[in-house]
């Protein structure tokens, strides 16, 4: 049975970001890296001072994963990209997938063989739209999830044969058979369907007991998830629009959720001074490392 929960939450960054997302926890350096989408820039917080450094970069970044070789990859407006975090310099690869001036790419995250997955987004919400790819190490890419509106919430079950993959136009999380060696879905189907008014599922994470946390847009709330899909707990934010959340600290005990001001009314501003903000929360469990690109 699902509950909802109190537990500390402190706004460790009031960053003010637009549209805050994709949180990786970095242990060699003791900080969660993270981006702006809309005033675009990556950031990295330091928890040891709670110190934050920020490079702007010109065009949207939608995304970030660490590189096994340093830097990172991250996924720009139409293409994607390593970033250098010594230089600042952002080296774009060989692409892009696609070429539509109304599609962005979004959410990504890098699975256990170092391959990066990243979906598109549809600005107009034209439905069906928008993909999910995986990207090689060597470069090349494939559709892998078609008909999709908004791409988001990319996880993977511990013993890795589940991925997790949101679409958050349509309220639905869905879990796919995944195959870890060939990086192959099977057997789509509905995993959580949020009901209407309920917010939309954003970006996500697995935790060390194999329950996927989903930061749930415009729904006030980060909600834990039974691998059965049942609700397991619901943690009430002091924003409407936590985006996306993943696990770090030294033991990986903190769960940070990133969060979005971007389009909020003045009454909604005032009501939620920290939107925007990033957030720490002692959810009572840990996380996982988070893995690397291998490219």
């Amino acid at each position: 049975m699902s509950r909802l929960q109190l537990p500390q939450i402190e706004c460790v960054l009031p960053a003010a970001a637009l549209l805050g997302e994709s949180p990786v926890w970095c242990a060699q350096d003791n900080a969660l890296y993270w981006v702006d989408i809309k005033r675009p820039a990556i950031h990295r917080f330091c928890a040891a001072n709670g110190s934050c450094q920020t490079w702007p970069i010109e065009e949207e970044v939608t995304a970030i994963g660490l590189r096994e070789a340093g830097g990172a990859i991250v996924s720009l407006r139409s293409s994607l990209a390593t970033f250098d975090f010594h230089t600042g310099e952002v080296s774009k690869l060989p692409g892009p997938i696609f070429h539509q001036s109304d599609m962005r790419f979004n959410d990504g995250r890098c699975d256990r063989r170092g391959r990066f997955w990243v979906g598109t987004l549809h600005e107009a919400r034209h439905p069906e739209t928008a993909s999910l790819y995986r990207f090689e190490s060597d470069g090349r890419s494939t559709e892998m999830v078609a008909g999709v509106t908004v791409s988001n919430g990319i996880a993977w079950s511990l013993d890795n044969r589940i991925m997790y993959f949101a679409d958050s136009w349509t309220r639905t999380i869905f879990r796919f058979d995944f195959d870890l060696d060939s990086g192959t879905l099977h057997n789509q189907r509905i995993f959580v369907q949020l009901p209407e008014g309920a917010g939309s599922p954003d970006g996500a994470t697995v935790d060390a007991e194999g329950f996927l946390w989903s930061a749930t847009y415009d729904g006030g709330c980060v909600t834990r998830y039974a691998p059965d899909g049942s609700t397991d707990r619901v943690i009430k934010m002091p924003v409407q629009r936590p985006t996306s959340c993943a696990f770090g600290g030294e033991d990986l005990s903190i769960l940070y959720v990133t969060s979005a001001s971007l389009g909020l009314t003045e009454k909604q501003r005032l009501d939620a001074p920290l939107a925007g903000g990033l957030f720490g929360i002692d959810a009572g469990v840990t996380g996982l490392p988070e893995p690397r690109f291998a490219g």
